[in-house]
């Protein structure tokens, strides 16, 4: 599957580092639950626990400015929670291995570019990833299970989707990936994740991004191909 595509395509919190490791994303979303409430809107109880679904709930308000302030505060705290972001095991050699494998690789992910870029140029990533396609400014219904970021990253690297592989770890990469008709790896990086992956329609499913690095180490480059 690998060996036979095109660009790898990598969703960021999970395949490559656990974004919250350090900073848990409920305290994150407290935090700005506390900045929409001081406007006069009681954020739902369920809602304060995830970042995520709140900034798409407030957008849903028509709010003038509001959806802005939250993505602002949102994507600050993302700066800050990826300074103490726990690496994903192998996934610097997925990393590696697609580059030496001439693979281009992406990131593709609803967290912020600005995050995403300042974890990978910590890491020392950042020559080997392009395009990252975060989440688009104040504007998350075209977060992913929306298939636009997956379509992005193909344009911007002048493939068709479905010549990438994607791999993420959560049910709305693997609708987003099908939405696209991009193959899609799902990462079961927790044991409840396989059968909860598998009937979101993941066909290929691993439970360590080691499992891709041998695969990729075995690629051919693209002048082994051609002799």
């Amino acid at each position: 599957m690998l060996c036979g595509s095109g660009p790898l395509l990598l969703d960021f919190d999970g395949p490559v580092c656990g974004v919250f490791a350090g900073d848990p994303s409920p305290r994150i979303a407290l935090g700005i639950s506390r900045i929409v409430e001081a406007t006069g809107i009681e954020v739902p109880l369920e809602l304060r626990e995830h970042s995520m679904e709140l900034l798409s709930w407030v957008d849903t308000l028509d709010v003038p400015g509001l959806t802005e302030t939250v993505e602002d505060a949102l994507s600050d705290a993302e700066l800050r929670a990826v300074q103490t972001a726990s690496p994903t095991p192998f996934a610097r050699e997925v990393i590696e291995a697609a580059h030496r494998a001439a693979k281009p690789v992406a990131v593709v992910s609803n967290n912020s570019a600005s995050s995403i870029s300042a974890y990978l140029r910590a890491q020392e990533l950042d020559e080997y990833v392009w395009p990252i396609v975060g989440r688009p400014y104040a504007n998350p219904s075209e977060m992913k299970p929306n298939p636009i970021p997956l379509l992005r990253a193909a344009e911007s690297l002048n493939v068709e989707p479905e010549t990438c592989v994607f791999v993420g770890d959560s049910v709305f990469d693997i609708e987003a990936g099908l939405a696209a008709k991009t193959p899609v790896i799902g990462y079961a990086n927790a044991s409840h994740k396989t059968k909860t992956l598998a009937d979101a329609g993941a066909k290929v499913i691993i439970r360590s991004m080691g499992d891709l690095v041998s695969t990729l180490q075995n690629c051919p480059t693209s002048s082994q191909g051609a002799q």
